[in-house]
């Protein structure tokens, strides 16, 4: 853990990257923290740009009732704090907000500019170091749904059976995932900030279709049947699953799985993917004996939760069986190799429970199982 006295100064603390910011900043250590709102006192803000040694400036607004409200929030208040830092004389760098669209002719683009072009200005008149970030959507847990981000409002609606609306699927996003974003910000505290020309960014930016956006959300969301899961090797799919289960609803963190099940004890499957196998649950009765099959290509490892059991292979075209004795008191996989038949008795008084993996799900077109005993 990273241990840090300086004194920082987080403005719109209670916002989206503010909430995430602040708790990474505790996670690594730094516990000075001056944490400021809107509806704070303004005497509170002038005490903390006494002693602040770093700010990051993320206040601002972007869903006004009004127009001018734009202005007035994302250049009025960082007139405020600015004038504030000088009257005190500080020379904290300041890490400022912005948008992508403070390059456009909107009335949200134009306040940014403005704030920016404060900023600038400001840097030059004290000396002091200033970081202005022109993010791209920002994306991530604890993100307000139905405000101003398509995917917080994707996953809410989805994950709680509301509707979404997909105005054009082939129109192209830039986005940023709120953990990056908080790297980039914790690393410009230690001066080692990413800069592109006079603005600061963060590297790592994914482009993708909104209507992708909303095919993937929904998919996470009928993993519960398929028992699919998302592909990990996509750092976007990745990223964006992790946001989704943020989103779930408190009565719905679980959910039920078929149990195939018969005298013998039953099966149940877990997790499937398309490039790294099946993952299983067998329970095995006292005194069954389960499998005398054998396989080409799929192959599988066997882990005994709990039980006491025996594993017997025979190779094909041999008569020689080798014995495995297993137990849920020792932690031990056991690999069913190809091209030999295998069982799994239960030679304990209770349930013998076998935690399972198979290189490929199964498919009952092409099982690649056939039956001989050991």
């Amino acid at each position: 853990m990273e241990k840090s006295s300086m004194k920082i100064l987080v403005t719109g603390a209670n916002g989206f990257i503010g909430k995430n910011l602040i708790t990474e900043l505790k996670n690594r250590g730094y516990n000075d923290i001056f944490e400021y709102s809107r509806d704070m006192e303004i005497s509170l803000l002038d005490t903390y740009c006494q002693k602040c040694e770093f700010v990051f400036h993320l206040a601002g607004v972007n869903r006004p009732q009004n127009q001018e409200e734009f202005m007035e929030g994302n250049f009025g208040f960082t007139s405020i704090l600015l004038d504030l830092l000088k009257k005190h004389n500080n020379k904290a760098t300041v890490m400022m907000s912005s948008s992508t669209q403070a390059a456009l002719n909107n009335p949200y683009g134009r306040s940014k500019k403005a704030g920016e072009d404060l900023m600038i200005s400001y840097s030059k008149e004290t000396g002091a170091k200033v970081l202005v970030y022109r993010f791209t959507n920002v994306f991530g847990k604890w993100c307000r749904p139905n405000y101003n981000s398509v995917v917080a409002t994707f996953c809410h609606n989805i994950a709680n059976d509301l509707p979404i609306k997909v105005n054009d699927p082939d129109a192209s996003m830039n986005l940023v995932y709120i953990d990056d974003v908080i790297v980039e910000l914790i690393n410009a505290l230690k001066g080692k900030e990413n800069r592109n020309g006079n603005f600061c960014e963060v590297s790592n930016t994914h482009t993708i279709t909104l209507g992708e956006i909303a095919e993937l959300i929904k998919s996470f969301k009928d993993s519960r049947k398929t028992l699919n899961v998302p592909n990990m090797a996509n750092k976007f799919e990745k990223k964006l699953y992790s946001t989704y289960t943020s989103y779930l609803p408190i009565d719905q963190f679980s959910y039920p799985l078929k149990m195939n099940v018969d005298n013998r004890g039953s099966f149940t499957e877990i997790i499937r993917t398309m490039d790294r196998g099946q993952f299983s649950i067998n329970i095995v009765k006292p005194g069954i004996i389960k499998g005398n099959h054998w396989h080409h290509t799929k192959n599988e490892k066997f882990l005994v939760l709990s039980g006491k059991g025996l594993i017997r292979f025979r190779k094909i075209g041999t008569e020689e069986i080798i014995d495995y004795y297993v137990s849920g008191d020792k932690m031990e996989v056991v690999d069913i190799p190809v091209g030999y038949t295998h069982n799994v008795i239960n030679t304990g008084v209770t349930d013998l429970v076998i935690f399972m993996w198979a290189n490929e799900p199964f498919n009952p077109e092409e099982p690649d199982t056939y039956f001989l005993e050991v």
